[in-house]
């Protein structure tokens, strides 16, 4: 059972599996780190610690960001979208977002 704040619960558009995306954010930059997934728990750890945590699909457990790699992200600041179904966590990232290492996991694969 989550300890999320009801009126913060109450705005939030989960998917079927419970979960709202997160979206990672370079605090002073605005550059794009990472997408993850949130659960109310993680979503109430991230805003009580400042820790940034998600939730793992494959693994179907929590995990603080940098629990093993050491690449940690501080919050700063957290928003929600306006449709309710998207987190905005603003951090400051130390070494590489990406499971890959990379600063950014958009950095690998440009489309355009």
């Amino acid at each position: 059972m989550s300890e999320l704040d009801p009126k913060i619960a109450d705005l939030l558009k989960r998917n079927a599996d419970g979960l709202v995306c997160a979206v990672a954010q370079q605090r002073g930059t605005n550059e794009v780190l990472m997408v993850a997934w949130m659960n109310d728990e993680a979503l109430h750890r991230t805003l009580t610690t400042r820790r940034a945590t998600y939730f793992s699909r494959s693994r179907q457990r929590l995990w603080v960001k940098g629990e093993t790699s050491g690449h940690t992200q501080e919050v700063h600041d957290v928003r929600l979208d306006c449709d309710g179904d998207t987190v905005l966590v603003v951090v400051d990232q130390v070494d590489g977002a990406c499971h890959t290492g990379d600063r950014t996991c958009f950095d690998a694969r440009p489309l355009l």
